[in-house]
């Protein structure tokens, strides 16, 4: 790979500190510019949830099973990252659903186990109510979002990697060629720049024209203070999605994206937080911290977008939803196709060119 090509990084959430740490490694000369510090703006509202599971097709299905894969590749190669192989216990969905999507899944390969009440609740004693039929997938895991991008950022800066807190304006172009941006601290050059800014790269696309199609809606999940041990892995309940973060706050949402704040979102949070407290056992003195709102960069077909925008050379595009999960494969998928023009085969249904069609 190329050892001199510099690139720039707009966005330090997950997907562009990955990028960044892969790029660095690869010998690019590599600058991160974010308004927002690391973890940027998505991930510190995420979820987190490592997986492969329902409502996808196959080739989507492929895609994040390597990105699992290559989760514990990054690990290998970067210790001391905040993730856990924790497990999922399903039952939001229909039975009938949920059996389907168990023999399609099984058939790809993945790992799903069926389970009754008894085996639910050795997998989560704590739950007041196991469900009678539910699935487990143990190679599901989860990131801390925020620490994870701080910690791939803090080893690229070692490796030669700059991270600059401004405000991009705008993309420079020369002769139909991005060739840097111009940003609050002024115009720094590159021979490549990466657009990997969430909910905020659609407005920095235009500045060069690109129309990005996505969608931002909005995700509210609650936080508890600290807490003992209540979680063994991931729950996911009819209308509640909860977890235990590694300093042993219960997070949920009524959706693992979030649910709907709606119009006084103090009382949607607490009325979830209650419907969480309510389905563990020994959660009596589990307390309300806080909730957050996120705003998720969902493309209009509910793909990634990944790749160079036709017809303007010097720019590649990474925004998507399930930036967790996809982080490792993208920054890794990205690096190979910005400094050795490798288009990954599992990147091939994810260009921005598909919309034009």
């Amino acid at each position: 790979m190329s050892s001199t090509k510099q690139v720039i990084v707009i966005g330090a959430g997950i997907i562009g500190a990955s990028i960044a740490w892969h790029l660095t490694g690869a010998g690019a000369k590599v600058t991160v510019i974010s308004e927002s510090g690391a973890g940027g703006v998505a991930t510190p509202n995420s979820f987190a949830w490592i997986n492969a599971s329902w409502g996808n097709p196959k080739v989507y299905f492929r895609l994040r099973s390597r990105a699992m894969a290559e989760w514990k590749r990054l690990a290998n190669e970067l210790s001391g990252l905040p993730l856990n192989w924790c497990g999922g216990l399903c039952w939001d969905l229909p039975a009938d659903r949920l059996e389907a999507y168990a023999a399609e899944h099984s058939s790809w390969g993945y790992g799903i186990e069926r389970v009754d009440a008894k085996r639910a609740a050795q997998i989560e004693p704590n739950l007041v109510v196991p469900p009678e039929f539910a699935v487990y997938v143990a190679e599901e895991g989860v990131a801390e979002p925020v620490a994870t991008a701080k910690a791939l950022l803090a080893d690229a800066g070692r490796h030669g990697a700059r991270v600059i807190a401004s405000t991009v304006s705008a993309l420079v172009q020369t002769n139909g060629s991005i060739t840097g941006v111009d940003t609050s601290h002024g115009l720094i050059a590159a021979d490549e720049v990466v657009i990997a800014a969430g909910v905020g790269s659609p407005d920095i696309a235009l500045t060069a024209g690109i129309k990005l199609p996505i969608e931002t809606p909005p995700g509210l999940i609650v936080h508890s203070r600290p807490y003992k041990k209540l979680l063994n892995g991931l729950v996911h309940a009819e209308r509640l999605h909860m977890r235990q973060t590694a300093e042993g706050r219960i997070i949920a949402g009524s959706d693992f994206a979030g649910g709907d704040p709606g119009e006084n979102p103090e009382a949607t949070a607490r009325d979830l937080f209650a419907v969480a407290k309510a389905a563990l056992r020994g959660a009596d003195g589990l307390e309300l911290d806080f909730h957050t709102i996120g705003y998720r960069p969902n493309p209009i077909d509910g793909f990634p977008i990944i790749g160079r925008a036709e017809g303007m050379d010097g720019v590649y595009i990474a925004v998507m939803h399930s930036g967790i999960t996809l982080a490792p494969a993208v920054g890794l998928f990205a690096t190979r196709e910005i400094l050795d023009g490798e288009r990954d085969p599992l990147l091939a249904p994810y260009g921005l060119a598909r919309f034009a069609q």
